[in-house]
């Protein structure tokens, strides 16, 4: 990987996954794995992991702010990502970090592209814009259905958790098709299984990136 002509010593592991599929599960668990074997790695989420970025994050989950329309949704998604990346994506992985984060381009591409409808490839545009170019070395994809995930949710749910059956689905379909056209950097995990299966087999899949 590189960014902006500068070789990068760390590793990017993104999570990813429609509501209640278990990513945010998962990459704490992975943290810990590898903080155990003594790794330098450390777990950031999206929108979010700095505190402009928190508070974008907090304009786009405010049930109140319903009548945000899809581009201004986008574009704040891209503002939080490039002051994450500035702040904490670079820096880390130029140092040699191994970064795990909750959500990454792919979570825009699903949620505003294939949800909303947002031009798919306007969205990928502006996230290479944003983020400078980086792209995670691997992708962690649970898949669930959306019933069952949004079940996990509870009833305590914020905006886009909010939406129809229908849009969620679009956001999985996007997904799925997003890892097929990228088998070699999003693996998809039935996340429909036990915990411990499922940190098993992507266990198996960090560990052969980083040998």
């Amino acid at each position: 990987m590189a960014v902006n002509n500068m070789a990068v010593q760390g590793k990017f592991i993104t999570f990813e996954g429609s509501e209640g599929c278990g990513k945010s599960t998962q990459s704490k668990l992975l943290l810990e794995y590898l903080k155990a074997k003594g790794l330098d790695v450390q777990l950031i989420r999206e929108p979010g992991g700095v505190a402009i970025s928190e508070k974008i994050r907090s304009l786009l989950l405010d049930k109140a702010n319903a009548v945000m329309n899809k581009e201004c949704e986008t574009l704040l998604y891209m503002a939080a990502r490039a002051q994450l990346v500035e702040e904490v994506i670079i820096p880390r992985l130029t140092n040699g970090v191994i970064l795990l984060c909750d959500r990454f381009l792919d979570s825009t591409l699903a949620y505003q592209g294939y949800g909303c409808g947002v031009p798919v490839e306007g969205i990928r545009s502006m996230g290479l814009f944003a983020a400078k170019g980086i792209q995670p070395d691997l992708t962690i994809l649970l898949d669930l259905d959306v019933e069952e995930g949004l079940l996990r949710r509870g009833a305590e749910r914020d905006r886009i958790e909010l939406r129809s059956l229908d849009y969620h689905n679009r956001v999985r379909k996007g997904y799925l098709d997003m890892a097929r056209k990228e088998p070699a950097r999003m693996m998809v995990i039935d996340g429909s299984q036990a915990k411990d299966v499922i940190f098993t087999q992507m266990c198996a899949r960090v560990e052969q990136l980083l040998s």
